[in-house]
């Protein structure tokens, strides 16, 4: 089977200006060939500075077809799919994993091969895969896979306050970093208090929030092709995340909305009518 990327859309999204850099593109495959094909053809659009290799979906669709976090317990594939970057020394290469799909023993089994790898980082996600987002994170499987690895190793998942940063990076001070997935969703404002190093007010996240889901309205319009319905497809996801405390009422207006300024209103009467506590 070929690639195809001649999808415009696809490569209009891949343009970057230089305040959009450094990028990053990540590839999922469990086929060393494809892989290849890929990552030339991201070499070629000259777009982006690094290409991540996703080792962490676990997604059923993915899983079944060795990609994501299926790949885990298949040592030989994964050190196959992998060999691949030494094809392209002039890119930057990283990898997201689990501790494993179905054991936390199937990443560590693939440590000492990852060691010896030319990547910029490793990414984990402290979960097995068939968990996929449920249950808590291993912490004690992140202590020994941090214990033994010798890459820049950056921290993904449950980050959703300061203080469970500060909590993760005490407990694990070697840490490169730390990855903001669906912690960033529900609170779109805690990169920024992060990087300030101060809790922001209530109000002061209150208007981040507005700024952020108007934005994401903005540049879906923009993008998008089909129409209210399809913007609204997209931004209804968002509320999976965020403001878990709204009352029913407000969040169910939100998502019952069928015309765009029906939902902005509700959105609006649901951001600025629920409590949203400050210091957390």
């Amino acid at each position: 089977q070929g690639i195809n990327f001649r999808n415009e859309r696809t490569l209009e999204m891949l343009k970057t200006v230089p305040e959009q850099r450094p990028l990053a593109i990540q590839l999922f495959s469990g086929n060393p060939e494809r892989m290849y094909k890929a990552a030339s053809f991201v070499a070629s659009l000259n777009c982006c500075d690094m290409i991540d290799i996703n080792m962490g979906c676990p997604f059923p669709m993915q899983v079944r077809q060795h990609r994501g976090a299926g790949i885990l317990p298949y040592p030989d594939e994964v050190k196959a799919l992998l060999e691949t970057i030494f094809e392209f020394p002039e890119i930057q290469f990283s990898v997201k994993m689990r501790l494993g799909w179905e054991s936390p023993d199937e990443a560590l089994e693939l440590l000492p091969f990852l060691n010896g790898l030319p990547l910029s980082h490793l990414t984990l996600h402290p979960r097995i895969g068939m968990q996929q987002y449920k249950g808590e994170t291993d912490k004690d499987g992140l202590s020994r896979f941090y214990g033994q690895c010798t890459l820049p190793l950056f921290y993904n998942g449950d980050i959703r306050t300061l203080a469970d940063i500060h909590a993760l990076t005490g407990r694990f001070p070697c840490l490169r970093g730390v990855m903001l997935g669906r912690g960033l969703l529900s609170s779109p404002w805690l990169a920024a208090e992060y990087r300030s190093g101060n809790l922001f007010t209530a109000e002061e996240k209150r208007e981040k929030l507005f700024a952020f889901h108007a934005l994401l309205v903005e540049k879906y319009s923009s993008r998008l092709e089909g129409g209210e319905h399809q913007i609204l497809d997209k931004m209804k996801t968002l509320w999976d995340y965020l403001l878990p405390d709204a009352e029913k009422r407000l969040r169910k207006k939100v998502l019952k909305s069928s015309r765009l300024g029906d939902y902005q209103e509700a959105v609006k009467n649901l951001i600025y009518d629920t409590s949203i506590t400050a210091g957390q």
